[in-house]
């Protein structure tokens, strides 16, 4: 008997920053990486990125055996020159990372997607599939 269970709540710090996120006017990548405090059960704001590239993203900011929320503008060139910028929610969850902390993403996953009000939503395991060259292939389909 699985229930959709939101696990941890959505403050009003982090919904107005995925609309600011959204609605931003910039003309690079970014991220906006959100994250859980087990103790509070509450979604958190660890990192708004500005100007990141997926490899710098992967490298630098986001902790390999922890799960994080990304919220990620990509800045995509397309074959008869037009540029667009899709949107995407990505959810890092690596295998081994502890079995409470996957529950509680799992579990806050598709109230923080409703509230992101994204359509565009990726499930990596493992920081090495985070790539350029993945994302496109994504978002070409």
């Amino acid at each position: 008997m699985s229930h959709n269970v939101k696990v941890c709540d959505i403050g009003d710090d982090v919904k107005e920053a995925l609309k600011k996120f959204r609605f931003r006017k910039s003309e690079t990548n970014a991220a906006l990486i959100l994250k859980v405090d087990r103790e509070k059960q509450l979604i958190r704001i660890e990192d708004l990125i500005e100007d990141v590239s997926l490899d710098d993203l992967r490298e630098t900011h986001l902790p390999s055996h922890q799960p994080r929320f990304v919220v990620y503008c990509y800045r995509m060139e397309h074959a008869d020159g037009r540029v667009s910028f899709p949107m995407c929610f990505i959810f890092i969850t690596p295998r081994d990372s502890q079995m409470e902390l996957q529950i509680m993403y799992a579990g806050t996953k598709l109230a923080l997607q409703k509230e992101a009000d994204l359509t565009r939503v990726y499930e990596v395991r493992e920081l090495d599939e985070l790539t350029e060259e993945w994302l496109q292939e994504k978002l070409s389909k």
